[in-house]
C-alpha cells in the first residue's frame, strides 16, 4: 500500500512514510485507502499482537516489512491490554487499561511498534550512512515511551523536547533518565512551543537532511496505525460479550488516540459512538460546537499529557471525514475542567476502589454525564496511564499511596539528567 500527504503530493511506500515522519509539503501521511475488514476475519485471534498483525497487514502489503509484521507485533505488543468490566449488564461500562506497558501509558503501544519497524528499516541499509535522529515533542507520556522504546537501538538517536515545569515529576523522570542515545531537553515554554520547534526543524531542509530527522509523535503514521489495534481488540471482545457494538470515550490531546479509534471504525470494527474527552484545552469541542477551527495556546491542567491547543491530527481527521457537519455525524467531544477531574478521581475511587489518572478521569466524567438511556448501551472508557505517574495529584485527593508498577518503579530508580533551552529553532539546532 502507498501513502499520501493530507495535502496531496506523490505517493510513497510505508518505509518512507515512517522514516520521513511528515510529508515534504508539511502534511501528514495517510494511506491511499482504508481496507475493510469483517469481524469474522479475527475469529480465533485473542491477543493484541495477533489482532494487530491481521489488522495492519494490508498497510504493509508489498513493503520490506510485510513478512516481518507478525514478529514486529509480537516484539512490540508483548504486554496485556485488558478490558476491565466495571458495571453490570444493565449499564455495561468497561475500562480499557492501556497502562501495562514499560512506561505505564498507552503510548507504549505506538512507540514500541514504531521502534521495531524503524530498527528493521535502518538495519536494511536505507539510512545506514548516518544515524537517524528522532525528534519528539511531548506533553508528558509520549517522550518517555519513545525514549524507552528506542533506548540502546543502534543507528538511532532520540531527542525529547518537553515543556519545563509542565509535566508531573514522575513523567519528567521518565523523560530524562535514559542517557546513551537519548537527549532530553526542557523547553522554556509550553507543549505547543515544543511542537512548533519540531515542525520548524522538519521544515528546515538543511537541518532535516543533516540530522536525518524523523518523528515519533502521532504525526508519524507508523505510530498511529498500531493504536487502532487496541480499539479493534476491545471492540471485538465487547461484541463477543454483548452481541452488539461498543461505544468509546477517548481522552485525547493531540488527537492521535481519538483518530486511531475513528480509523478502526472506518475499517469495519464493531464500534458505535466515539466521544473525545478533552481537558480545559477546548479547541476540539469548540470546533464541533461553532464550526470555526481556532487553535490557541495551551492551558496547563491536571491532565497535563492532554495540554494541547493545536492538535496536529485534526488535519488527518478533516481529510478523512470532511467538513464540520460531517465530523459532527462521526464524533462528539466534551471538555472537563480541573475541579471535575478532581471530583471524578475521588468519586470513582469511592465507587470501585480504583485510582485512575487525571486523563482517564476526563473520560469517566463524560460517561457519568451521559443520559441514563445512553448508558444502556455498552461503553468503553480508555484508561491512558497508570495513576502512579500522577502521584502528586492522585494521592492527596484519595489519602492513599498509589504504588508504581514494577517496570515504572525500576525506571524511577535511575538517575535523571537534562538540559534546558529557549523555545527557538537556533537553540534546538545548536543542541542537535
Amino acid at each position: 500500500m502507498k501513502f499520501l500527504s493530507t495535502r496531496g503530493g506523490q505517493a510513497v511506500c510505508i518505509e518512507q512514510a515512517i522514516m520521513s515522519g511528515t510529508a515534504p509539503d508539511g502534511g501528514l501521511y495517510v494511506p491511499e485507502s482504508l481496507p475493510t475488514l469483517r469481524p469474522a476475519e479475527f475469529d480465533g485471534l485473542d491477543r493484541i499482537d495477533q489482532i494487530a498483525a491481521r489488522l495492519l497487514a494490508p498497510f504493509f502489503d508489498g513493503s520490506t516489512l510485510a513478512e516481518a509484521l507478525p514478529a514486529i507485533c509480537a516484539e512490540a505488543l508483548n504486554f496485556p491490554v485488558p478490558l476491565r468490566a466495571l458495571e453490570d449488564r444493565e449499564r455495561p461500562l468497561s475500562v480499557l487499561e492501556m497502562f501495562h506497558g514499560p512506561t505505564a501509558a498507552f503510548k507504549d503501544v505506538g512507540a514500541r511498534f514504531l521502534a521495531a519497524c524503524m530498527s528493521r528499516i535502518v538495519a536494511g541499509g536505507i539510512y545506514a550512512e548516518a544515524p537517524v535522529t528522532i525528534l519528539v515533542a511531548t506533553s508528558g507520556d509520549t517522550g518517555g515511551a519513545v525514549a524507552a522504546a528506542f533506548h540502546g537501538r543502534p543507528g538511532i538517536r532520540v531527542v525529547v523536547l518537553f515543556p519545563e515545569g509542565r509535566v508531573s515529576p514522575r513523567q519528567q523522570h521518565q523523560l530524562t533518565c535514559w542517557g546513551d542515545n537519548v537527549l532530553s531537553l526542557a523547553v522554556r515554554g509550553e507543549f505547543d512551543d515544543c511542537q512548533r520547534l519540531v515542525k520548524a526543524a522538519f521544515a528546515d531542509p538543511a537541518l532535516r537532511s543533516r540530522h536525518r530527522l524523523c518523528s515519533a509523535n502521532s504525526i508519524n503514521v507508523g505510530r498511529l496505525l498500531p493504536q487502532s489495534a487496541y480499539y479493534a481488540k476491545a471492540a471485538l471482545e465487547l461484541q463477543r460479550l454483548h452481541d452488539r457494538p461498543g461505544s468509546f470515550i477517548v481522552p485525547t490531546g493531540n488527537l492521535g488516540n481519538g483518530f486511531a479509534c475513528v480509523w478502526a471504525r472506518r475499517m469495519g470494527l464493531p464500534i458505535d459512538r466515539i466521544v473525545f474527552a478533552t481537558n480545559a484545552n477546548t479547541t476540539i469541542p469548540d470546533f464541533l460546537d461553532s464550526g470555526d477551527w481556532r487553535p490557541r495556546p495551551s492551558v496547563a491542567t491536571l491532565a497535563s499529557a492532554m495540554d494541547v491547543g493545536d492538535p496536529s491530527n485534526m488535519e488527518r481527521l478533516r481529510a478523512l471525514v470532511g467538513d464540520v457537519d460531517a465530523l459532527r455525524g462521526e464524533v462528539a467531544a466534551g471538555a472537563v475542567d480541573d475541579d471535575q477531574i478532581r471530583a471524578t478521581i475521588v468519586d470513582e475511587y469511592r465507587r470501585h476502589g480504583i485510582a485512575w489518572c487525571p486523563h482517564t478521569a476526563t473520560a469517566l466524567y463524560l460517561y457519568r454525564q451521559l443520559p441514563a438511556a445512553e448508558r444502556q448501551r455498552p461503553w468503553i472508557v480508555v484508561a491512558t496511564a497508570h495513576a502512579a505517574k500522577f502521584d502528586t495529584i492522585v494521592e492527596p485527593l484519595l489519602g492513599v499511596s498509589v504504588d508504581p508498577p514494577p517496570e515504572l518503579a525500576e525506571i524511577l530508580s535511575w538517575p535523571s539528567r537534562f538540559d534546558s533551552i529557549e523555545p527557538e529553532l537556533d537553540a534546538l539546532a545548536a543542541r542537535l
